[in-house]
């Protein structure tokens, strides 16, 4: 504490603790006191502070603060909100907690354990058109980037979850794009996109993009059209080849019927060209493409489907049966079709297509409902009932994750069978992601969209997942975990109710630590649990020293050997020893030695007087040792009459004891002693 008797400061730098009101000054009567109390823990962890007990008057100030990253002070809690088994998490390696006591200086009791715990990046965003995988959030995790076909990563594809007082990834998340052009060579399967717009003063750019496709050597490409919705002015062509002079395979200016079906190159090369005045996100093309042998069928592609073969090379006589997801049905084809001609192997038919359904009958427990067309964009004047029922102790749950369309068009909900009807809501245009759910076993959706609307329609679409839940209000309450315990926000576990979840001294947790009841009545995620803390925390590095780890995991057990650097002397214990205890944290068995320079310990403390003084004292000592052995000799050789203080003479003090010892040397240990000689004792 400082000098003022009005004020404090503490600072702790252990990974474990206590903060208690009971530590502060003492004071007269009337004086306020203001107390600050910062916890700093090495880079890379953090500082979780638990609410033991709290009882303080509403004239009395207790904050608790972190600090951001960029050094910006955050009040994380005030102690009006502050309960008994509270946790309150750092977002830095600091954490403060301030105190003020009432204006007539009387103070209240708090009492807050603080313990170390591992900081983390935040999960890195998932790029459109693209996914990512994290291993790790702690420090030296990867994040590793990846783009779906037809799409280019740009930026890095790997970050580093990098230490520091707020782990940060090592740059920024890439993006996915697709580009205006290129060449594959050896091509045999990937997709051609319309090229990604710009935006800003680059939104005119790839006006006109050409791509280069060459399989390997005698084999084939089939192109499929998964979508094509061009503008009145765009134009897309595909060659049979690479030369001006090459075979027209599709050509979108000269009208006619899109071959959805595909087309087939008659050599190993294709080139496609691609013109637009104007680039619009809301029109495009996706081509798919793949290479195949001649003397065998190519492989067929369903889009929003699936497809089982009777040969995984495509030879003659192979049969391939389709399927679609969900929320989808068979259009424009069969569900069975074969390759047939050995000659020139081709399928009899065309491969199907997967079209969203316009309405139907729903009994499954779940489901999805999609907009006509999706995932291309809807048409006009379409008009379409979708009628979900599931069992009747159950009702539905709507979750409604994209719902983009025209203000023309109108999307209604309602609750109830055809008898008892009651509107849960009826939307126009876009919406954010909503879900809400029925009263009943019954939930009907319609959907009409405006009959001189454009032809290529309107709006994007809507995707809307549906499932039966229970009819209770409340989650299931979860269990308590080994070694931690569960604190709730609510009393009854309602919709929006908070379960968090922390561990006792010396236990990491592992999993979610806080989890959400749901608006479908279950929770976020699944329960965390305790795991015993079988590590320590890196004491860190000597200056002017360098060290040796058993184990870089820093395990129980892992021991720590300093040495110093050349002219340097070590101060304190060269190893520590990483050790386990219970309860708590492992710790070191002892603070960081130092290195000091060597002549700053040239100086002894026995110079001078105290050298002469240690002299004086040694040689005074051995005076002694030998005068007493002398005077001992002579007397006892001499047969003097050297008594011990007696109060009155000894009636044995004449007789003499002989040696019974025939032999005259008697061994003992390796010493000789001559036991012929006569002594007188005196016994007593």
């Amino acid at each position: 504490c400082q000098d003022s008797a009005s004020s404090c400061m503490l600072n702790f730098s252990e990974p474990e603790g206590f903060i208690d009101s009971a530590d502060n000054p003492p004071l007269p009567d009337g004086v306020l006191l203001h107390c600050t109390y910062t916890v700093t823990v090495y880079t890379g962890y953090g500082v979780e502070l638990q609410v033991k007990s709290v009882n303080l008057s509403d004239s009395e100030q207790l904050s608790i603060r972190g600090v951001d990253e960029r050094g910006a002070s955050l009040v994380l809690a005030n102690h009006t909100l502050l309960v008994e088994g509270q946790v309150i998490r750092s977002p830095t390696n600091t954490l403060s907690v301030y105190y003020r006591s009432a204006a007539d200086g009387s103070t209240g009791l708090f009492q807050l354990h603080y313990q170390i715990f591992r900081l983390s990046c935040s999960l890195p965003k998932r790029p459109h058109f693209g996914e990512v995988s994290v291993l790790d959030l702690l420090p030296g995790g990867i994040a590793r980037f990846h783009c779906h076909m037809g799409y280019h990563l740009q930026g890095a594809h790997l970050l580093t979850c990098l230490n520091a007082s707020l782990p940060a990834w090592s740059g920024k998340e890439p993006t996915c794009r697709a580009l205006c052009g290129g060449t594959v060579k050896n091509a045999t399967i990937g997709r051609v996109l319309s090229p990604s717009p710009h935006h800003g003063p680059n939104a005119t750019l790839d006006r006109s993009c050409s791509w280069s496709l060459e399989a390997p050597k005698d084999q084939r490409l089939h192109l499929h059209l998964e979508r094509l919705l061009l503008g009145p002015t765009d134009r897309l062509v595909l060659w049979s080849g690479l030369d001006a002079g090459s075979v027209v395979l599709f050509d979108s200016a000269r009208g006619g019927q899109i071959p959805f079906e595909g087309v087939i190159s008659e050599g190993p090369a294709v080139r496609i060209q691609f013109i637009t005045d104007q680039p619009n996100p809301n029109t495009g093309f996706n081509i798919r493409y793949e290479a195949f042998e001649r003397g065998h069928c190519y492989e067929p592609y369903l889009q929003n489907g699936n497809f089982t073969t009777t040969d995984p090379l495509y030879g003659v006589g192979t049969v391939v049966q389709f399927t679609c997801d969900p929320g989808h049905s068979l259009e424009q084809g069969p569900p069975v079709i074969e390759c047939i001609s050995a000659r020139d192997p081709y399928w009899n038919d065309t491969e199907p297509i997967c079209k969203a359904q316009c309405g139907g009958d729903l009994t499954g427990p779940g489901g999805v409902i999609l907009s006509p067309n999706w995932p291309e964009w809807y048409g006009e004047g379409e008009d379409c009932s979708w009628r979900v029922h599931v069992e009747e102790d159950k009702r539905v749950l709507l979750d409604v994750q994209l719902l983009n369309i025209s203000d023309s068009d109108m999307l209604t909900i309602t609750d109830g069978d055809e008898v008892t009807t009651r509107i849960l809501g009826r939307y126009v245009g876009g919406s954010s992601p909503f879900k809400l759910s029925s009263t009943s076993p019954d939930l009907t959706i319609t959907f009409h969209s405006d009959p001189a609307g454009l032809v290529f329609g309107k709006g994007e679409g809507f995707i809307i997942n549906y499932m039966e839940v229970s009819r209770n209000d409340s989650c299931p309450d979860l269990p308590e975990i080994q070694n931690g315990w569960k604190t709730t926000s609510h009393v009854a576990l309602v919709r929006g109710a908070r379960i968090t979840y922390q561990c006792d001294p010396g236990y990491d947790l592992v999993g979610r630590e806080t989890l959400t009841c749901q608006l479908d009545l279950s929770w976020s995620s699944q329960p965390p649990f305790c795991e015993k803390i079988m590590y320590c925390s890196d004491p860190g590095h000597v200056e002017h020293a360098s060290r040796t780890l058993s184990d870089p995991k820093l395990l129980v057990g892992t021991t720590i050997q300093y040495s110093c650097s050349a002219g340097f002397i070590l101060q304190g214990g060269a190893t520590i020893t990483c050790y386990g205890r219970e309860p708590g944290t492992p710790v070191w068995t002892s603070r960081l030695p130092h290195c000091v320079f060597a002549e700053a310990t040239a100086g002894s403390p026995l110079d001078g007087g105290n050298v002469a003084l240690a002299i004086f004292i040694l040689v005074l000592l051995l005076s002694v040792l030998l005068g007493g052995a002398y005077v001992y000799v002579t007397r006892c050789r001499y047969h003097s009459n050297l008594r011990l203080p007696l109060i009155y003479p000894h009636p044995y003090r004449q007789i003499t004891v002989e040696t019974e010892f025939d032999n005259p040397l008697y061994e003992t240990g390796g010493i000789n002693i001559n036991m012929k000689r006569n002594c007188f004792f005196y016994m007593k």
